[in-house]
């Protein structure tokens, strides 16, 4: 008996599918290393140089300590970069809350086959029927689509533990937003006051060497010309050149410095900036209060507000992973649709409830909970260190600020002594050489002097940054980027001054430190 069926070919489909795997064969084989070609890298050269220093304020006048400190804040790249990852981080907890809601999926597709679905099928009773028919239910093309709205309830609990989590690494990224505030104000702390003893010194440094230079080619005329003897004259010669070569080496510590500020304010290489000549701030004398400074520490700091936030962490770590132990219950409703020209209804609706739970997963409970607790002790003493070297730090910081303004205050007496030398030299001078080489000794030692009082003072000012970073205190709002830079330098100005009058010389009351609060704040209860 013969039982005709349908023909059919591989036809267009079969020919479109053949190009097509053609295609993808030759796209793979395509693929070839390819380096970078020197044009694009000078574009992007190009590209990096436009961005690094676009949408600056211009400089326009002379430059203070806090409108320098305020443009490193707000250019520096460094600082940019933690705003860049705290935005980032920001955005996954924005896409992390989408994973709580339902799912709501939508499927269409088309399906093709070459030949017919046929097929024949027996009763379970034997022998009722001896044979059957082959025959099919289904066209060989048809386009189908379905919407289907589905939720899951341990899908739900994960998604939420893990949306928690995601908020406390933004307010991880914001603590290390504020360290990278904090070291960018005591770099510039640093760097200007050295910047500015520069700026007042280089002038009379080459003032005295141009002097030593042109004392220097009299000697050597003499020496021609035989007026003094030759061991006399070379021994001043020796003299001139000890006399300037350290200044010549302190030369270059200064206009390092400079350098070293113009890379702090991301200003373009090679510009030309002038520091106000302003009235040194008097140092304020060292903390009295220790111990409250300590405590302030152990809340201020942000790397120990960032190990709170790891603790949180790991507290729903645990809970998300028991969660994922439990029975998971998922509702699902939807619509259908099947072009198949066989079927008596084409669209229609459906909904179900499923329960699933893996059997095996229950065991790992004891292992879980063993492992979180493994990681709280792990916490636990990283911060318990973490606390140890804080508070060692900032009674280190108070001290090392003691030290370096009783070296300021020698590096003074120093300088001024070698003043008075310098101003008795030039009385006394006369126009013999060996007086002419006793004035460049006496302003050679007098500007050495000058310069180690300089530094002497931006020593101390380093010193008291690191009394501040070690307090972990917070001196510019978070919203650096929406002030411009007069704004910023004004409230950086208010800012220390309010520090250096309440925190740095506030007694022991008992009373706790007003809470720190930031822009993200609110992120991590949510």
């Amino acid at each position: 008996m013969t039982i005709p069926l349908r023909a059919s070919g591989p036809g267009l489909p079969a020919a479109a599918g053949l190009l097509a795997a053609l295609l993808i064969l030759g796209g793979c084989a395509s693929v070839q290393p390819k380096p970078t070609t020197q044009e694009e890298v000078a574009e992007r050269v190009q590209s990096d140089q436009t961005k690094m220093f676009a949408d600056q304020e211009p400089v326009t006048g002379p430059i203070g300590f806090h409108e320098a400190a305020a443009r490193a804040i707000k250019y520096n790249l460094d600082y940019r970069a933690k705003l860049m990852e705290e935005a980032l981080a920001r955005g996954i907890l924005d896409v992390s809350r989408f994973d709580m809601l339902p799912k709501l999926l939508a499927n269409a597709g088309y399906a093709w086959r070459s030949n017919d679905l046929a097929q024949r099928s027996d009763q379970v009773v034997p022998n009722r029927v001896p044979f059957a028919p082959f025959n099919t239910s289904l066209d060989n093309s048809r386009v189908y689509g379905d919407l289907t709205f589905s939720w899951n309830v341990l899908d739900f609990g994960v998604s939420y533990y893990r949306a928690r989590q995601q908020a406390d690494q933004v307010m991880i990224a914001e603590e290390r937003r504020r360290k990278a505030m904090q070291n960018v104000l005591q770099d510039v702390r640093t760097a200007y006051w050295r910047a500015l003893g520069a700026q007042r010194l280089l002038s009379r440094i080459d003032a005295v060497m141009n002097r030593a230079d042109q004392a220097m080619v009299r000697a050597r005329q003499i020496e021609t010309q035989g007026l003094m003897p030759q061991p006399q004259i070379l021994a001043y010669q020796r003299a001139l050149i000890d006399a300037t070569t350290l200044l010549q080496i302190r030369r270059q510590d200064l206009e390092l410095s400079q350098a070293e500020l113009s890379a702090l304010m991301t200003l373009p290489p090679g510009s030309r900036f002038t520091l106000a000549d302003e009235q040194e701030v008097p140092l304020p004398p060292v903390p009295s209060n220790s111990t409250d400074l300590e405590d302030m520490a152990l809340q201020r700091r942000p790397e120990l507000r960032e190990e709170d936030y790891r603790k949180r962490i790991t507290a729903l770590e645990v809970r998300k992973s028991i969660l994922s132990t439990l029975p998971g219950v998922s509702f699902d409703l939807g619509g259908n649709y099947d072009g198949n020209s066989y079927l008596l209804n084409n669209t229609w609706a459906q909904g179900g409830v499923r329960v699933s739970m893996n059997l095996l997963r229950l065991a790992a409970i004891p292992s879980i909970k063993k492992a979180n607790e493994a990681q709280q002790q792990v916490d636990e003493t990283r911060r318990m260190a973490l606390s140890m070297a804080v508070l060692t730090q900032t009674r280190v910081a108070t001290q090392r600020y003691g030290l370096a303004l009783a070296d300021l205050k020698q590096a003074e007496e120093g300088a001024r002594v070698d003043e008075r030398l310098l101003d008795y030299a030039r009385a006394a001078q006369t126009t013999r050489v060996d007086a002419e080489l006793e004035v460049i000794r006496n302003e050679a030692r007098a500007l050495l002097s000058q310069y180690q009082r300089y530094i002497a003072y931006a020593n101390a000012q380093a010193a008291w940054g690191r009394v501040y970073n070690s307090v972990g205190l917070d001196v510019l709002p978070a919203d650096v980027e929406q002030s411009d830079v007069k704004s910023l330098a004004a409230t950086l100005a208010r800012t220390l001054d309010g520090w250096e009058r309440d925190a740095f010389t506030r007694r022991r009351s008992g009373a706790a430190p007003t809470p720190i609060r930031t822009a993200g704040a609110d992120v991590a209860g949510k």
